[in-house]
């Protein structure tokens, strides 16, 4: 089995950045996995599909492609409530499983991140994290990071989609965002991206060492 590494946590807890220091630490490719659902959402918009139609988005996600999630529209604000909506279909998660096994699979291992890797999409993973922090906090990162896009927006209005967001990533039927019972806790609240960072690479490294040790005795 590869050293797969799950990263999961709600939105702006900074598990996406997390999971890319962790890919450069360890050598490993990374897969945003909420980018996957953030294409299809934008592309079912732009192809006018109503987002409620769950084989419609599902048959939009079927021909994802790799090179489609370069595509800038994905990183906004809108995009991110996009995602959330196809989420929730069952059809669509069905359709986009292949990509992500395939991607977890690669000779040597992967850095996977998003809200069901731990759970859903890799539950035999040897490393896994859920990164959290308050809605408050998280909030304000997004603001930031949505203003450095050159997007106007309040920050209360941030806050509740964010808020928006945890509610039905955590209520919906396919895959709730949960933390998998054997995933480490690394709450982000106080902590600097370095010093987060670090703390995640020693949460891998343990993880690792466990790994190393099984694979020798088996």
């Amino acid at each position: 089995m590869p050293f797969v590494i799950a990263v999961d946590g709600p939105a702006a807890s900074g598990k996406g950045t997390i999971a890319t220091r962790l890919g450069a630490m360890f050598g490993l490719p990374v897969l945003d996995t909420g980018l996957l659902y953030r294409g299809v959402g934008v592309l079912a918009e732009r192809a006018g599909a109503d987002l409620d139609d769950a084989q419609a988005v599902a048959a939009i996600a079927a021909h994802l492609t790799a090179g489609q999630l370069d595509d800038p529209a994905l990183r906004t604000r809108g995009a991110g409530e996009l995602a959330s909506r196809v989420a929730i279909h069952q059809t669509v998660r069905d359709a986009l499983l292949a990509f992500q096994h395939a991607f977890a699979a690669q000779p040597g291992g992967a850095v996977l991140d998003g809200r069901d890797i731990g759970t859903v999409i890799c539950p035999q993973a040897p490393a896994k994290l859920y990164v959290t922090a308050t809605p408050e906090v998280r909030a304000e990162r997004r603001w930031k990071q949505l203003q450095g896009q050159g997007e106007v927006v309040a920050f209360a209005d941030v806050l509740d989609d964010i808020r928006r967001r945890d509610q039905r990533d955590g209520a919906r039927d396919a895959a709730p965002m949960v933390a998998a019972s054997d995933a480490t806790l690394l709450d982000t609240t106080d902590l600097t991206i370095e010093a987060a960072a670090d703390a995640a690479r020693r949460i891998v490294e343990a993880a690792r060492a466990r790994w190393d040790g099984s694979s020798e005795t088996s």
